[in-house]
């Protein structure tokens, strides 16, 4: 797979984050609209850019867990919490904190296992090890 798929598909994971966190936390001051939606993604989605930049330098296997996967999940959330932190003023409640991370990282390691399992190689192999195929 190549990085602008994987690209692609980090933000796919971030958007679906963001979608599912605005419609978990829709209230009348914040209802479910594109803007809210919006507001929501672009703080992760700058972390995955600067993932994606970060890996880009240091040649990960964008489509692998470790890694790129697990670079690109705590990328993203440092980004996006500390994004949030600034705009907010204060550090999320740790609750937002969890949720953010377990979700963040479902979404972005678990395209990556699904791909890995579906080209048949052991997606989470060290560098220099060698991969199996099916």
């Amino acid at each position: 797979m190549n990085r602008i798929t994987a690209l692609l598909l980090d933000v796919v994971a971030i958007a679906v984050f963001a979608f599912l966190a605005r419609v978990a936390h829709q209230t009348d001051e914040m209802p479910l609209t594109v803007g809210g939606w919006a507001s929501t993604l672009w703080p992760f989605l700058l972390g995955v850019g600067a993932a994606a930049l970060i890996g880009a330098v240091a040649r990960w296997d964008a489509a692998r867990i470790a890694p790129a996967g697990v670079g690109t999940w705590v990328i993203t959330v440092l980004v996006g919490l500390g994004i949030w932190s600034l705009r907010n003023g204060e550090l999320p409640h740790w609750s937002f904190i969890l949720v953010a991370t377990i979700m963040s990282g479902l979404l972005l390691l678990g395209w990556r296992l699904i791909a890995g399992r579906r080209s048949g190689r052991t997606n989470a192999a060290a560098p220099g090890v060698r991969e199996t195929t099916a």
